[in-house]
């Protein structure tokens, strides 16, 4: 199911924006007291289409279902029961908490409130609908890190269904999409939505994105002559060309797997180590990619790394036909991960710490097309690991972590008191 796929990944992503810098996030969507954003979050109520009209009865006498008080009296919209105040402490707000029920309408004013946010909902023209993937996120950060929260556990169903929307139906909850796919427009959509644009930082770009130069050489047509090959080696448009890019992830290409089996006629799983695969950022490792028209080799070096660094394992190879899965096992630390080596000489002199911990791994098992998908979590706080898959949360063993069939990982930088900690241990 995309639901689930898309709360593990969620949560993964929510871990590094919280630890990263939470209020910086939650300002956009909860600065109250701001007028800007708060006639922008009117105007783009996500719980209109909660109310339900077939239990609203203005007919009967306005009083408080549990004061009994008429004075400053609030109609739920969602079921039809009538209380006092809108405040903190009032039984509108504490119903619209219990229940979640958030609009509600002042039967003295005929205006219309969201609870708990607390903020005037203004009928308008709908405006930019992607706005309504930021709130619902930033609702959901908040709900998870309340501390007054009255339940134990909180629903994602009002965040699945804005991405459901925002996706253009792309994403559905009743169908389960790639976690790559999914991750890739989930964070540009949230960077964008929140006035992000190539040149614009938001707090996505601040917290994920890091940068690469690209070195590219167009190769000759294979068909060529080998006279023919030699003469256009030597024109400009041959020559290698250098560029500068971002990322908010890294690829790594896994070898390809081999046919062979053992003597019981399985087939072996092969394992490669972490490093082996990151060395296309090394800046030596040449690799070719082909498009329809061109073949060109390519190498890669790091020129800055980011706090959270993730890497999406390429495990689909995807044709006119079918899907293949390669089933490498990727081994791989779970701290102390130094990538250094794969910065340039000038960002090495620059950049103060190199060294990363691991922090998410999200796993996919089974078939390319029918298989499920899990999460490793780290609690920073503990520093226990937990699996999360459907509804079921276990403790889990680092050592059990490295023979997964990992898809995409969430590293975390290490601060100073990190690095000196680990050192000492």
């Amino acid at each position: 199911m995309f639901s689930l796929l898309a709360c593990t990944l969620l949560c993964s992503i929510l871990v590094c924006l919280v630890s990263y810098n939470y209020h910086i996030f939650a300002v956009v969507i909860k600065r109250g007291r701001g007028h800007a954003v708060e006639d922008r979050r009117s105007r783009h109520c996500p719980y209109l289409d909660t109310i339900n009209r077939s239990v609203l009865d203005f007919d009967f006498e306005k009083l408080c279902s549990i004061s009994l008080s008429h004075i400053n009296v609030y109609a739920c919209l969602i079921c039809g029961k009538y209380f006092q105040g809108r405040g903190q402490k009032s039984h509108a707000y504490t119903h619209s908490v219990q229940f979640s029920h958030h609009v509600f309408l002042n039967l003295h004013t005929l205006k219309f409130y969201c609870l708990p946010d607390n903020y005037e909902i203004i009928d308008s023209p709908p405006g930019d609908i992607m706005f309504l993937l930021v709130q619902r996120f930033g609702e959901l950060m908040r709900k998870l890190w309340n501390p007054r929260n009255f339940k134990a556990h909180v629903s994602p169903h009002e965040m699945l269904q804005a991405v459901v929307l925002c996706s253009k139906k792309t994403f559905q909850i009743t169908k389960q999409g790639d976690a790559v796919d999914f991750m890739t427009w989930f964070l540009n959509a949230l960077h964008g939505a929140l006035g992000g644009t190539k040149k614009k930082p938001s707090i996505i770009t601040k917290a994920f994105q890091g940068s690469m130069r690209i070195f590219s050489k167009k190769l000759p047509h294979p068909d060529l002559l080998p006279e023919e090959k030699e003469a256009l080696l030597l024109t400009e448009e041959y020559q290698e060309q250098m560029s500068e890019s971002t990322f908010l992830f890294l690829t790594l290409d896994l070898p390809t797997a081999p046919l062979y089996k053992d003597e019981k006629e399985q087939l072996i799983i092969p394992q490669v180590p972490l490093f082996n695969i990151l060395g296309k950022f090394s800046g030596t490792t040449e690799k070719e990619y082909k498009t329809y028209k061109e073949n060109f080799l390519k190498r890669f070096q790091l020129t800055k790394l980011p706090p959270y660094l993730i890497f999406c394992i390429k495990r689909f190879t995807k044709n006119n036909f079918f899907v293949e899965k390669n089933p490498t096992i990727v081994n791989f630390p779970i701290t102390n991960v130094d990538l250094s080596e794969y910065l340039t000489e000038e960002a090495q002199a620059t950049e103060k710490n190199t060294t990363y911990d691991l922090v998410a791994n999200v796993v996919h098992d089974g078939k390319p097309t029918e298989g499920s998908y899990r999460i490793h979590v780290l609690h920073h706080g503990t520093g226990k690991w937990y699996e999360m898959q459907d509804l079921q949360v276990i403790d889990i063993l680092p050592q059990m972590i490295t023979l997964s069939e990992a898809y995409i990982q969430i590293w975390k930088r290490q601060e100073s008191s990190d690095t000196n900690s680990h050192t000492a241990e």
